[in-house]
């Protein structure tokens, strides 16, 4: 593995810097030139202070005048060419890389957030921010649901006997509204400016209920719990007494289940080693065993040989169920129909070193942006964990009918900490999908697929390639469950099974 410190990228080059002034316009240099001049400039405000940088910067600190313009006025113009041309020397984000990694590596637990924690509450379950960054919820195994200023680290309430059972999972729908499920076979619409009541509770699963995922274009909320089915409820219509639901769809040993961003699939994760993807999702219809398209199992091709093998980690609180699938040895499931809506596609994603081992997926995410996505495995074994990317693969060829779409390339991949067994570790991406984290033992990883913290789209490999170790930060006195980043502020949270909540900032 690779170490955690983030190498400095290179000062442009003299010789880029002679092509590009010789390949630029006239027209250029002008409008680069002939840059406003700041108001404040005069009264020592900011456009004084940027200026006098420069040239420090450039003239090595000696102030002599004429050569420090010119030479400001230089480097200047080579910002603005980068900006206005196309290339690899162009793209301003670029720039900000080494800062994201250098401000991600200097991550350290606040010294306030010990007091994020109670004697009640039990293990954390799930974190989950508000979409504005003001609240971030906990849901806890002790039937009690946390809410907290992640920015003061303040404790804002608890909503004592949100359920009857623990709380496995919380999902905002908007800025105020979001929803808990539970053990308790329900799930509960909250609002936070009035959070002395639920909104309402709706009653529909058999099992636990372990999944929230929400579709903003129709407004569905879409559950899945462990008695295999995923249920439809409609938001737009809901009362105080529910609101209406349907089953649409049914698999056995059913673990996770998420949405892309853009809704147009549903990613579901077993404990017998299947991921199905449902393509061209509508969730106005229902599917029944005989109406799917062809369904056959398929490993997820490995673009190289990996290393050994497989990994572990279990169900939040309770044991994974790893009874055999009845299809595990690629028998083609049952398949009518030719809807060109709610295609299923079903795969073993296989693991480096895995390939004569089954394995149990337990925690799936999605890239933000619907490039991959993000699984934690482990083995039948129980003796190792793993955390893999794999990459979805759009605009392949059409393929005949017996034969899978096999849309998923793993691309990345990276052992986990063989801690915690029987219980679920909840990564996450960051907003902008350049870093995973991940729970490792007692405290969290931060991961990236190169070491500056590039795109997951500029950095794919050719052949299989190892996470990049950005952070490693050990905060908890139990093994941490739960991890998640901040959608508005440079900070992320983790929860462990003690019920200890830490929140983690810069620190310079």
């Amino acid at each position: 593995m690779s170490s955690g410190q983030p190498s400095d990228s290179k000062e442009p080059r003299a010789d880029l810097l002679r092509e590009e002034e010789e390949e630029e316009e006239e027209s250029d240099e002008d409008r680069c030139s002939s840059r406003p001049t700041s108001p404040q400039a005069g009264r020592g405000g900011a456009g004084t202070q940027v200026s006098w940088e420069l040239e420090a910067a450039t003239d090595g600190g000696t102030g002599s005048g004429d050569r420090g313009s010119s030479a400001a006025d230089s480097l200047f113009a080579w910002i603005c060419k980068r900006t206005v041309r196309r290339g690899p020397f162009v793209d301003p984000a670029r720039d900000n890389f080494r800062n994201m990694t250098r401000l991600y590596s200097s991550m350290s637990p606040a010294t306030d957030s010990v007091n994020l924690s109670t004697q009640t509450h039990g293990a954390v379950f799930n974190l989950e921010y508000s979409p504005d960054g003001s609240v971030l919820t906990v849901a806890c195994e002790q039937t009690e649901v946390l809410l907290f200023d992640p920015v003061s680290s303040r404790h804002i309430k608890t909503l004592v006997e949100a359920h009857e059972d623990c709380v496995n999972n919380i999902r905002f729908l908007d800025n105020r509204l979001f929803a808990t499920c539970s053990d308790d076979t329900t799930i509960a619409l909250w609002d936070l400016r009035k959070l002395n009541s639920k909104v309402c509770s709706l009653h529909g699963h058999a099992s636990w209920v372990k999944n929230i995922e929400y579709d903003t274009h129709t407004r569905l909320l879409v559950t899945s719990g462990f008695d295999g089915n995923v249920i439809t409820w409609d938001t737009n219509r809901f009362t105080e007494d529910g609101c209406p639901h349907k089953k649409f769809f049914h698999t056995r040993y059913l673990m996770r289940m998420r949405l892309t961003p853009d809704c147009s699939k549903m990613l579901i994760s077993t404990s017998s080693g299947y991921l199905l993807i449902l393509h061209d999702l509508d969730l106005t219809q229902s599917l029944e065993v005989g109406s799917y398209r062809i369904l056959r199992s398929r490993r997820a091709p490995l673009s190289t040989e990996g290393s050994s093998a497989g990994s572990r980690s279990g169900g939040s609180r309770h044991t994974i169920d790893s009874k055999t699938h009845p299809h595990r040895e690629g028998k083609p499931l049952i398949c009518e129909g030719l809807s060109p809506r709610n295609s299923l596609e079903v795969l073993t994603p296989e693991i480096p070193g895995e390939r004569d081992r089954g394995n149990c997926i337990t925690s799936l995410q999605l890239h933000p942006k619907g490039w991959a996505t993000l699984l934690r495995c482990s083995s039948n074994m129980d003796d190792q964990e793993w955390t893999c990317v794999y990459e979805f693969q759009e605009g392949a060829p059409p393929r005949p009918p017996v034969s899978p779409r096999c849309s998923l390339r793993l691309t990345h991949y990276i052992e986990e900490a063989n801690v915690g067994r029987g219980y679920i570790k909840e990564l996450c991406f960051s907003p902008d999908g350049r870093l995973i984290c991940s729970p490792y033992g007692y405290g969290v990883r931060l991961l990236a697929f190169d070491e500056q913290c590039g795109e997951l789209a500029d950095c794919m490999p050719v052949r299989t390639a190892l996470l990049r170790e950005i952070r490693s930060i050990y905060s908890h006195s139990d093994v941490v469950l739960t991890s998640k980043f901040s959608p508005t502020h440079c900070q992320f949270a983790s929860g462990c099974l003690s019920g200890r909540v830490a929140l983690y900032q810069p620190h310079f």
